[in-house]
């Protein structure tokens, strides 16, 4: 049964006046309830005077979005920790491994995830990991076989997207995560691209850690990233990447040894991001209101309109056919799409592209079937 506009909350999102918005993958739109999340901020700190901002309202604001986007991804309580962003969240996994002295150095990633985090990999060759990029054929998919064929008794871990930005295929994540653990290796899901959109349930699927970010399919602007932990690691792991929000007793300010807090907090480093914090609030609560598994079925069925629409105009897609494959995302071939992007947005459809993948286009939750069968007409006409 398809949403009522009612379900579709359009009301609460100025930006969609601006237009068709298909732009999900890359920046949300605003939630009108953001500006009085970020009013609310300012209206408190005018109000706090040195400490008791943090016994007022600062300390706990890490722990109530993290546990929002906890009950998004099948996370219980205090297993994800909110950061500035998903490349700091990745960095502050990779600082629990000992490469240099570990018999595990091997790090399995994909040639079709973001660039931030290959940078962040190739780097951490300089302290003795050994990366193997796992390549593609076709700059659209890492076959699954070809993924599990590199995971060995060398691996110590498993770092890629659960959905491609380039393209967005989607792995097969649930096998990764067995073959990793049949070696005894990690995984860590760059899921960007899939939280809001897809499914995901670490708990079941046994993750041993996920990162993210608000800016996409949460709707919370360019507000933070976040960590998942598998909670049986939390205590085991010791992060180098670290500061004095991750220690025990934070307001202690010791100079002695670092120890390290127990629970998900010491996946932390210095003051977190409070405006950005406030700011994603309102996002989290539409998303948990609506729903992701109503959100991913509206995904899969607009995302085939999209599909069999570019199919039967006989364009390429650069995006996986079979939904089951595909994230919340299409991708189409386009001549020169950067000047496509800008006639697209005169006629009031939004959309995006990136270097060898052509538009990338977004339905989300908020849109409806009339926009999608507009902005495919549009572009149709364009095309011609």
């Amino acid at each position: 049964m398809n949403l009522s506009d009612n379900d579709r909350r359009r009301g609460e999102f100025p930006t969609l006046d601006g237009g068709i918005h298909l732009l999900s993958h890359s920046l949300g739109p605003t939630p009108r309830a953001a500006r009085d999340a970020m009013r609310d901020y300012l209206d408190r700190w005018e109000q706090h005077i040195s400490e008791d901002a943090w016994s007022a309202s600062w300390w706990t604001l890490s722990a109530e979005v993290g546990d929002g986007i906890g009950r998004l991804i099948g996370a219980p309580s205090g297993s994800v920790q909110p950061l500035p962003n998903a490349t700091l969240a990745m960095s502050t996994v990779a600082s629990c491994f000992d490469f240099a002295t570990d018999d595990r150095r091997k790090v399995v990633t994909t040639a079709i995830d973001f660039p931030s985090m290959g940078y962040l990999w190739q780097a951490q060759q300089r302290v003795g990991a050994d990366i193997h990029v796992v390549p593609s054929d076709d700059d659209i998919v890492v076959p699954t076989d070809r993924i599990l064929e590199a995971i060995d008794e060398q691996t110590a871990l498993v770092a890629l997207s659960h959905v491609s930005y380039r393209s967005s295929a989607r792995v097969d994540a649930p096998a990764i995560i067995e073959r990793a653990h049949q070696v005894g290796a990690n995984v860590v899901l760059d899921a960007y691209q899939s939280v809001g959109v897809v499914q995901i349930d670490v708990t079941d699927w046994g993750v041993d850690f996920l990162i993210g970010g608000s800016i996409k399919w949460l709707c919370g602007g360019p507000a933070c990233g976040y960590v998942y932990v598998r909670p049986d690691l939390i205590d085991q792991l010791t992060p180098r990447l670290t500061g004095w929000i991750a220690h025990a007793r934070p307001f202690d300010f010791s100079h002695k040894n670092m120890e390290y807090d127990a629970g998900i907090r010491r996946f932390s480093q210095g003051t977190p991001n409070i405006p950005g914090l406030h700011s994603f609030l309102p996002g989290l609560k539409i998303m948990g209101e609506v729903g992701v598994s109503v959100i991913e079925a509206e995904s899969r069925r607009r995302t085939q309109r999209l599909v069999d629409f570019a199919l039967e105009q006989g364009w390429s897609l650069h995006s996986p056919v079979d939904v089951d494959q595909r994230g919340g995302t299409v991708m189409i071939e386009v001549d020169d799409p950067q000047t496509m992007v800008a006639r697209l947005a005169k006629r009031r459809v939004h959309v995006d592209c990136r270097p060898g993948v052509g538009l990338r286009l977004s339905p989300h939750f908020f849109n409806t079937d009339e926009e999608i069968d507009e902005a495919m007409h549009l572009l149709a006409e364009e095309m011609d």
